[in-house]
Formats: C-alpha cells, sequence, structure tokens
C-alpha cells in the first residue's frame, strides 16, 4: 500500500462519521436469525439439551457446547461419552450455520449431516439412530410434540432437521464491530480500529474473510514453519483434511475457523494448544503469515478481535 493509500485508508477509519449509512468494505454484520418454524426450533433446543442421544445418556450436545461460553467450552479437548478425551477441540456452534463446512476437517456440509456423524461417532456419543429414534418416541412429550410439528412425526431425519434449525437460530449478532459496519463507526474506539486497520494490512483477512470472518475455505496450519514439530507429539488429528481425501496436499489443512467471539472461546486451535488471544495472534504472525508483530501490533490486533464478540439473547457472550 503506498504511503497516500495508507494515509487515506486510515483517515477514512478514524474520522468517519456516525451516520446510520453501512460501510463499504470487505466484511457485512451477521443477518438476522431467520424466522424459521417455531415449534421444530423448540424442539431442536430441547433436543440439544437432551443426553439421551448419547449411548449411555451421559452427554448431550450442550454438554460440550456451552451456550454460555460462546458455544464451546473451555477446554483444550472435550470428552466423550466415555470420559475419555477427543482429539480435537470443539468448535463453536454459534454462527456454524455460515460456515461453507462442518467440523475441522470440513467432512461434511450441512448441520443435519454433523448431527448425523457425532451421534453415531464411536468417541463423541456412541449411539446410533434407532436407538435415538425409539428413546425420543417412547417419550410422550416428545410424540405429541414432533407430530404437530413434522407430517411424520419422530423419525430420523426429523430430529437432525430440528436440532440443525435451532442451531441455525443460533447467530451472536450486534457485536460491537457488526454495529460499527452498520454505521456507527464511534462505536470502536481509536485503537480497535488501528486494530482493525493492521488485520487488512497484515493480510489475516486472506484467510478471515466473509460474513463469518473465517470459515469459508481450507488452509494449511504451518505455511511458512512447521508447527507440528515444534509443538511436538503428532497426532491423527493433526492430518486434518487428509484424514478425509488421502492427498498429501491436504496434510495438515484445517477449515479457516470463525474469528467471532474468538475472545471468550479460548483455548486455541484445532488442539486446543493456546491459552491467550496474545498467544494465538502469534502463532498466526510466526506459522501463517512468517512474521513477528511489534508488541504494540499484536496488542492492537487483540483490541480488534475483542470487538467481534456478539449477543445472544440480548446479553453479550
Amino acid at each position: 500500500m503506498s504511503p497516500l493509500a495508507l494515509f487515506v485508508s486510515v483517515g477514512l477509519l478514524l474520522t468517519a462519521g456516525a451516520e446510520a449509512a453501512p460501510l463499504e468494505g470487505p466484511f457485512k454484520p451477521l443477518p438476522a436469525v431467520p424466522m424459521l418454524n417455531s415449534k421444530r426450533v423448540e424442539l431442536g433446543r430441547q433436543l440439544f439439551n437432551d443426553p439421551r442421544l448419547s449411548v449411555n445418556n451421559s452427554l448431550s450436545c450442550a454438554s460440550c457446547h456451552h451456550l454460555n461460553l460462546g458455544g464451546s467450552d473451555n477446554k483444550p479437548l472435550s470428552s466423550g461419552f466415555d470420559g475419555k478425551p477427543l482429539q480435537i477441540n470443539t468448535p463453536s456452534v454459534f454462527n456454524a450455520s455460515l460456515n461453507f463446512r462442518q467440523f475441522w476437517d470440513g467432512r461434511v456440509a450441512t448441520l443435519e449431516e454433523q448431527i448425523h456423524s457425532v451421534v453415531q461417532s464411536p468417541t463423541e456419543m456412541g449411539s446410533d439412530w434407532s436407538t435415538v429414534v425409539q428413546r425420543i418416541a417412547s417419550d410422550p412429550a416428545y410424540r405429541t410434540a414432533f407430530a404437530d410439528a413434522y407430517p411424520d412425526a419422530v423419525t430420523e431425519a426429523n430430529i437432525q432437521n430440528a436440532l440443525a434449525d435451532y442451531e441455525r437460530t443460533l447467530l451472536s449478532t450486534n457485536s460491537r464491530f457488526d454495529q460499527y459496519l452498520a454505521g456507527n463507526t464511534e462505536i470502536l474506539t481509536l485503537e480497535e480500529k488501528y486494530g482493525y486497520q493492521r488485520f487488512q494490512e497484515y493480510g489475516c483477512i486472506a484467510c478471515h474473510q466473509g460474513v463469518n470472518i473465517g470459515g469459508n475455505m481450507f488452509q494449511k496450519f504451518g505455511v511458512f514453519g512447521d508447527y507440528f514439530k515444534t509443538r511436538g507429539n503428532p497426532t491423527e488429528a493433526d492430518q486434518g483434511r487428509f484424514n478425509v481425501t488421502g492427498e498429501e496436499e491436504d496434510r495438515n489443512v484445517f477449515k479457516v475457523p470463525s474469528l467471532r467471539n474468538v475472545a471468550v472461546t479460548a483455548p486455541y486451535f484445532h488442539d486446543g494448544s493456546e491459552q491467550t488471544l496474545e498467544g494465538a495472534v502469534a502463532v498466526m504472525f510466526k506459522y501463517q503469515l512468517g512474521r513477528t508483530p511489534s508488541k504494540k501490533d499484536n496488542e492492537l490486533l487483540v483490541k480488534f478481535l475483542k470487538t467481534l464478540t456478539g449477543e445472544w439473547e440480548g446479553k453479550p457472550l
């Protein structure tokens, strides 16, 4: 960027008025929560919190996706139905419907497929759909509610659809950055605006793009260095998308995570190895950008990232 262009860019960032007109730029605010069948959404909410989806009635979706903790949990690795740690960090369920693929390795495209996989996973819920359908259908309250919401009542497809529709309503709207994008340019501090500028200039935006500020492409973890060699103790999960395709070019490749609510969803990365946002920024600079940011730039980027925390049920996450 030329000095003149940089001057103009900074000037626009820092002096724009607080008009309501949406800002032109690479990002748009999160969309409004979709208007879906309320009966099905409510069924999904109940199922999301129901441990009967797991083989031994010990684990619900909410066991790993805490809506009061940014939609994930605060563990490097969650536990499966048997109490053993899973191989990979639990991503946030908030805004998951906006991702182009599901799971870190992107092995499925839809929320319904993701739900199907988790219920049957031998390490996560460890169940099977015939058992789940039988349990739900044997509950009189569920049986009545499903018959009211679906013509064919309790089925595998309807359970998956209800859960997916509920998850589609889990959008963390109205972050301060969304308010800024909507035209309230006074909502961000001077340093937060500088952090947004650095986010663009350093190239973070090349991968963390789109309405979800990520979640719409794959990228190798370790473009400018061998992250896994430095960390040590490689695992099968570290192979990322290679486990799906078997293609060497997909080894250590993962879905780029959304940065929305990143300040409240530590620990970070697929392995849950980094506890702090400052540390995560430093790792990204080293292995993805091949650069070392100044302490001030790291601070500015973290300040910007904290503006991405949205709201749920009218309260900040």
